[in-house]
């Protein structure tokens, strides 16, 4: 998804709106960012938690699809494509955030035979 948003705002258009290039950049960065810091998190309620954070940037991505579509910094079938990509992503964190509350007393990975010397 965040590869996506890259590719879609590096258009002429999106050049010059720096502030909604970069909300929504920052969005799409979130997503991933907020899956993989709950991914390495101590327990599985925290791991949940910041699911609950990255869905909330795909709702807040999905909106700023919105806002470039009526500005004309993507086009239709651009505003299709990320809107649908961003449903899909919210709902396999939704999916995912059920699976783990299916799963309460489960055992946290953790990464063995790992030393650090400094």
């Amino acid at each position: 998804m965040a590869n996506l948003i890259y590719d879609f705002t590096e258009g002429e258009a999106f050049k010059r709106d720096f502030a909604l290039r970069d909300q929504i950049r920052r969005a799409a960065i979130s997503i991933l960012s907020n899956i993989a810091e709950g991914f390495e998190s101590r327990t599985q309620a925290l791991f949940i938690e910041y699911l609950g954070r990255a869905k909330a940037s795909c709702g807040e991505m999905r909106a700023q699809f919105y806002l470039a579509l009526d500005r004309k910094y993507i086009s239709q079938d651009q505003f299709e494509i990320a809107v649908e990509g961003a449903r899909i992503c919210s709902k396999q964190i939704t999916s995912l955030s059920r699976y783990l509350e299916s799963k309460p007393n489960a055992q946290r990975i953790r990464e063995e035979g790992t030393s650090y010397h400094v």
